[in-house]
């Protein structure tokens, strides 16, 4: 069944009725014409992620980046429950850990499991020195079970449960009686996730979370988000054609130059330079109006998104599933935002994924190195490389390939035969 059992709401018009309501008692208040536009476009969203999860509008908070709301949650676990740590996985990006350095909490890492790419509930070992503990659906897999058991290990030592959908935003995992399982999800419609926007991300609270005074706190501090800088705006609003300028330039140039925009403030990267020392780009802010306009445009259009996406899926399972070790998850049937192999002990995945590229076939390592795209002191993310209780963990990133799944089941299924003729050429020294 497809994830998402809801109409579009193209089709009811009563959802563009509210918006046009909201707006306009935005517009009753005497609020300004970019205030009534922002409000429609955070009812637009809102309301839509509410229709694509089974909740309510008011629940969910936007941020400019998923990463600051995960900042702000942490920041308030802090608060509430000082010296405590945060247990997520290794198998991840930096920005995943920095929220939880710079809130003043520590890190922890649980094994994954090879099946699900997120964590392995048989390897979990929690006690009461764990504050929250992050369910991250790598790569958008969705496995409703074993989150129930890291959920039920987390709440038995009194511990937030966390979701990290940034990878499958407007999905969620859920308990056996079909609501919810977490007490805070994290979405992000930032740079190569689901939707084809570049900033944004979306927090939801439950209203269920059984500590209504850290309730109240992580509601505060998304509430109280203020408006991004000048600079920031001007980064967000002209990311894709810097992108594409700088792209274009000689190496010797585009690197100072790259530099040189960040360092001013004027170009927001995907991951920047402080993002792998432990620290954050810049304080939490809310979503522009531009941003929120991107979002709530190609958010309408998630349901196709996911189709085209689970189409790619299934033809990368038909052609690779007998001949590679894959994920169990990515065989379910669910919209991925990559779709992840592991390559053969024998084989070296970077060169794979460089013979890949060679052919024009976007190949990814997402997460390798573990801390995406690497930190520059995995001390000060409490990671020891080497350390045999991330053994596991440690197979998959050194072994791990994506291919893309936003291109057709037939271009799919060609970067699939692809794949295997590389990896033949590789075992084979021939790449």
């Amino acid at each position: 069944p497809h994830p998402h059992a809801v109409a579009d709401p193209e089709a009811r018009p009563e959802v563009h009725a509210r918006a046009d309501a909201e707006a306009h008692a935005a517009g009753s208040t005497g609020r300004g014409a970019g205030a009534v536009a922002m409000a429609r476009h955070e009812g637009q969203v809102t309301r839509r992620l509410a229709e694509l999860t089974g909740t309510r509008a008011e629940d969910w908070f936007l941020v400019f980046q998923a990463r600051y709301g995960m900042l702000q949650t942490f920041a308030a676990l802090a608060a509430h429950r000082p010296g405590r740590s945060v247990v997520t996985q290794l198998l991840t990006c930096a920005t995943a850990v920095d929220p939880i350095l710079v809130a003043g909490l520590s890190p922890g890492y649980a094994e994954v499991s090879p099946d699900t790419l997120s964590i392995d509930p048989q390897r979990l070992a929690l006690d009461e020195g764990a504050g929250a503990v992050v369910i991250q659906h790598t790569f958008g897999i969705v496995d409703d079970d074993t989150s129930r058991r890291v959920a039920r290990a987390a709440r038995d030592v009194g511990a937030l449960v966390c979701e990290d959908s940034a990878h499958c935003v407007g999905r969620m995992a859920h308990g056996e009686d079909g609501t919810p399982l977490a007490d805070v999800s994290f979405h992000s419609f930032g740079v190569e996730k689901m939707l084809p926007t570049k900033f944004g991300g979306a927090v939801w609270v439950s209203p269920e979370l059984g500590d209504p005074e850290l309730r109240a706190a992580i509601v505060e501090g998304l509430a109280g988000l203020t408006a991004p800088s000048v600079r920031l705006r001007f980064a967000a609003r002209t990311y894709r054609y810097q992108l594409a300028l700088v792209n274009r330039l000689p190496g010797a140039v585009r690197s100072p130059l790259r530099t040189m925009l960040i360092r001013a403030g004027l170009f927001a990267p995907a991951v920047a330079p402080e993002e792998t020392a432990g620290g954050l780009a810049h304080g939490p802010a809310s979503p522009s109006r531009w941003v929120m306009k991107s979002v709530a445009t190609q958010l309408e259009h998630i349901l196709d998104i996911e189709r085209h996406r689970v189409a790619a899926v299934q033809a990368y399972v038909g052609t690779l599933g007998a001949e590679l070790a894959l994920p169990v998850g990515v065989c379910t049937g669910q919209p991925l935002v990559r779709f992840p192999f592991l390559a053969p002990a024998d084989v070296d995945a970077d060169a794979v994924i460089a013979a890949l590229r060679g052919r024009g076939i976007v190949a990814g390592s997402w997460y390798r190195p573990a801390l995406f795209p690497g930190v520059a002191d995995p001390a000060v993310y409490g990671y020891a490389p080497g350390d045999s209780a991330a053994a596991v963990t440690e197979d998959i990133v050194a072994r791990i390939v994506n291919l893309p799944t936003n291109v057709s089941a037939d271009r799919a299924r060609g970067i699939a035969q692809e794949t295997l003729e590389v990896i033949d050429s590789c075992r084979g020294g021939r790449a």
